[in-house]
């Protein structure tokens, strides 16, 4: 690189300094040339020109002539100094461009560096611009779907607030309709149990009109004994020549109205007045202390003859307890007790029993030294856990005991693993479900 210089004062320093000793450089034009040499650059310096004419005028020609005869050595001597005076100062000047030069180039170094980290920050301002651009793009993208998602969302939720008005309009409508199914079905249903009711009356009637006609000569017989003397229980029944099973009509001491029981006259001699059946399952016993007291179910199916009635007659007379039970593979088996009775309602009905065998398990599945009756509402039992809630039901539980002929009823297939269902421990084990069970009593002395 050459970098071409020229200085003014220079010029003015030249300009004292006569034609006759200034320097030329070699090229043909007449300039004049001052060349230095930094590293790889060469730096040219202009000298200022002297006018062509330089010629001055006659007077001062002669002037100067007329110095120069008087004193040649004088202004010799003088140009010289002049001359060394300004190589001196161009000395300093070129020193001081070198300088300059030096921080020229510094500074070209660091606009180059700056200029780089300019073009850096450019590319990733670029990038970053391009960046956002993108993030723009899928901004955009993304707030057009969450618009489409809205507005989908809105129909939706329309379209389910239509179906809901729909839903609740049709709730409605069929709650009137069960309503009035249900008033409907209360009706049906109490008129059903008073056909029944009448039905079993009927049938009862029947069947003692039955019993009757077949037996006009003992009915004739025993007519002013019954006026006399009404039958007690079923062995009364039994010995008035009644030996068909089935309802009968008895007078118990102590109770003011006339009770019908279901009388069995085939199993072991008959004269068995039956105190408790399970069969089918139609009827829950699940009841309160009240229901057990006073009875619940019909004579002639499943029933609960009734604590309070239980401990009349039992009061009468000693009397016997036979335990009917059948499995649901058939099989029969029995447990019978020689002494039976409970005591009256203050004392929870406690069951006292006496003298055991049978077929249904070497040893007795009811407490033989006596417990008190539990059922939901009345727990008289010894365990901590209310038996009467747990196994259901109303019964002597002890501590739960190893018997409850009024638990659960479970049909065929569902009769395993019941700790709840009607139990007989040493029958069928702790958790076998029987089918059927009887409960009946008879005098000691029948």
């Amino acid at each position: 690189m050459t970098i071409f210089l020229s200085f003014a004062f220079l010029a003015a320093l030249l300009a004292h300094i006569g034609c006759s000793n200034q320097r030329r450089g070699p090229e043909t034009t007449g300039r004049r040339y001052s060349r230095i040499q930094h590293g790889q650059c060469t730096y040219t310096f202009i000298l200022p020109e002297q006018d062509g004419n330089c010629r001055e005028s006659t007077t001062d020609q002669y002037n100067t002539n007329a110095l120069q005869r008087d004193a040649p050595h004088v202004e010799q001597d003088f140009s010289s100094q002049k001359l060394q005076h300004l190589e001196h100062v161009m000395e300093n000047y070129t020193q001081w461009l070198q300088k300059v030069l030096n921080q020229t180039s510094r500074l070209e170094i660091q606009l180059l560096e700056n200029s780089l980290s300019t073009y850096k920050l450019e590319k990733q301002l670029l990038q970053q611009t391009h960046e956002i651009l993108k993030i723009h793009e899928k901004n955009s993208l993304l707030e057009h779907k969450i618009l489409e998602m809205e507005e989908r969302h809105k129909e939706e939720l329309d379209t389910l607030k239509e179906e809901k008005e729909n839903l609740q309009g049709l709730v409605s409508r069929q709650s009137y309709i069960i309503q009035e199914l249900e008033k409907q079905l209360n009706k049906a249903t109490n008129n059903n149990s008073v056909l029944q009711k009448q039905q079993l009356e009927l049938m009862d009637t029947v069947h003692n009109l039955v019993n009757l006609c077949s037996k006009e000569g003992v009915l004739l017989k025993n007519a002013k004994r019954e006026e006399d003397k009404p039958f007690r229980d079923c062995a009364d029944v039994h010995q008035a020549g009644f030996n068909k099973s089935g309802v009968y009509t008895i007078y118990i001491n102590n109770v003011s109205e006339p009770k019908k029981v279901f009388c069995n006259m085939e199993i072991a001699g008959g004269g068995w007045t039956v105190i408790q059946h399970r069969e089918d399952g139609n009827l829950d016993f699940q009841k309160n202390w009240k229901e057990y007291k006073m009875g619940f179910g019909s004579p002639s199916g499943e029933h609960w003859l009734g604590n309070e009635f239980i401990f009349a007659i039992t009061s009468q007379r000693q009397y016997s307890l036979r335990i009917e039970l059948m499995d649901w593979e058939g099989n029969r088996a029995y447990s019978q007790y020689d002494r039976f009775h409970i005591g009256n309602e203050k004392q929870n009905y406690r069951l006292y029993l006496k003298g055991h065998s049978g077929t249904a398990g070497k040893q007795s599945s009811l407490i033989l030294h006596g417990a008190d009756f539990s059922t939901k509402d009345a727990d008289n039992d010894n365990c901590m856990c209310k038996c009467a809630l747990m196994l259901t039901g109303g019964w002597w539980f002890d501590a739960c005991g190893p018997s409850n002929l009024n638990g659960m009823f479970y049909t065929a297939g569902q009769n395993h693993g019941k700790l709840n269902g009607i139990k007989w421990h040493y029958f069928k084990g702790p958790s076998y479900s029987l089918h059927s069970t009887t409960m009946m009593i008879r005098p000691l002395d029948f």
